[in-house]
């Protein structure tokens, strides 16, 4: 469909004729919460009541053109989320979440290709780009009970950890995880007694695949994060020493060649994606303990060190929560420790907060639930199978026990945007 609204060049009072191919407004103003639209007409979306969910045209051609309008000014509290049904919007896959929440915004989209598909050609307030879809599920795996084991444990958007899955590639303890791909999942590197480079991808079902070996500089004790939306950056660890080497993992799972250190050489420290798409690594130990960070770009460069806040400690964990922001949590400063330290969505460490459940090291940490994190398993006189459950603001719930076989070392990440 192609055509355009004649134009009242003499800017003569009355109506605006528009031409037989041109954009039709609907008449009827939409209350529903979830409405098809189709090419060639504009709408009025009316959010008083509720929020709408609009779905595009499952096929569209070069220059189709949709409009929508806040009928009521009302999206700032009931939002407006466009559906691209199987098209892309601004060559992102229908899967991102394309929302509005301005108060009196309206939305001119033209179909373009379908490489870019539909893109925004104006809006009244300020053009909104696609949000990735947050982690619903996670899993913890691998790790050491008296020999290192290859057990995985999924846990639910409800917060609940699963029985024990046996034989999820090579057992191995103290490697690194993080999502990829956008509900996807990779392990890598650690030890079986021997410092290893192998590599398990999680799929969106939770199935962890056989390993694949040479991925990059064998070691262990070292951390990893989500950066960029879809893709993985392991760094630092020891391969025999200390190290501050990284690789980058691309949105198919595939881990690239070492990139030369920045920062620090360190072990025993942790990492997880803030803002939405950038990353932050920190604590650990470079000789002494240390609470120094390094933020990562959405593009996977690491930055210098930055000047730690909170107590040094080693051997700790760090999650996602409240969407765009982190926790540190747990580890050991002279002896195992509770304390949390949040991260803003501007990448920044706050002081210390007072611990809540059992003070300990080796355990590890996973998104879930979209905006909520859990913190699991670990050591402190003995292996541990006790969780914490940490809410959007940050909060972390009291001990509840029992989530599958006691350990330490091993590794968690989140996976699938489906609950």
């Amino acid at each position: 469909m192609s055509g355009t609204i004649e134009s009242n060049i003499s800017n003569q009072s009355g109506s605006i004729a528009v031409t037989p191919a041109g954009l039709n407004w609907v008449s009827d103003v939409v209350t529903a919460s979830t409405v098809t639209v189709v090419a060639g007409n504009g709408y009025w979306i009316n959010t008083t009541s509720n929020a709408c969910t609009i779905t595009l045209p499952a096929s569209a051609e070069a220059g189709d053109n949709i409009v929508i309008v806040d009928y009521a000014r009302t999206w700032g509290t009931n939002a407006v989320t466009l559906d691209s049904n199987g098209l892309t919007f601004q060559g992102q896959a229908d899967t991102f979440t394309v929302e509005y929440t301005t108060d009196g915004q309206s939305v001119n989209l033209i179909y373009s290709d379908s490489t870019k598909g539909w893109i925004p050609l104006e809006d009244d307030v300020i053009a909104e780009a696609p949000v990735a879809p947050n982690t619903q599920r996670g899993l913890f795996a691998f790790g050491q009970t008296n020999a290192y084991v290859s057990l995985k444990n999924l846990i639910g958007s409800n917060g609940v950890i699963a029985a024990d899955v046996t034989g999820v590639g090579t057992a191995r303890g103290w490697l690194g995880a993080a999502g990829y791909g956008l509900d996807k999942a990779v392990f890598a590197y650690g030890t079986t007694g021997s410092i290893v480079s192998l590599k398990n991808l999680v799929n969106n079902s939770g199935v962890v695949a056989s390993d694949v070996s040479g991925v990059g500089t064998e070691r262990t004790e070292l951390a990893a994060a989500t950066f960029g939306i879809d893709k993985a950056i392991f760094r630092s660890g020891n391969d025999g020493s200390r190290t501050g080497v990284s690789n980058l993992v691309n949105s198919s799972g595939v881990i690239a060649a070492d990139v030369s250190a920045v920062g620090t050489a360190k072990q025993a420290l942790a990492a997880n994606m803030y803002g939405g798409d950038k990353a932050i690594f920190g604590f650990g130990s470079d000789g002494a303990i240390d609470n120094g960070v390094n933020l990562v770009n959405n593009l996977g460069v690491v930055g210098n060190d930055v000047t730690g806040v909170g107590s040094a400690r080693t051997y700790l964990g760090c999650a996602g929560y409240g969407v765009d922001k982190a926790i540190f949590g747990y580890g050991v400063i002279s002896g195992k420790t509770s304390i949390t330290n949040k991260v803003s969505n501007l990448g920044v460490v706050a002081s210390d907060t007072a611990g809540v459940g059992t003070a300990k090291n080796g355990s590890t940490a996973t998104t879930y639930n979209l905006d909520k994190a859990a913190v699991a398993y670990g050591e402190n006189s003995g292996k541990l199978s006790i969780k914490n459950l940490i809410n959007n603001q940050g909060t972390v719930a009291a001990d509840v026990s029992g989530v599958g076989t006691a350990r330490w070392a091993l590794a968690a990440a989140g996976y699938s945007y489906s609950a």
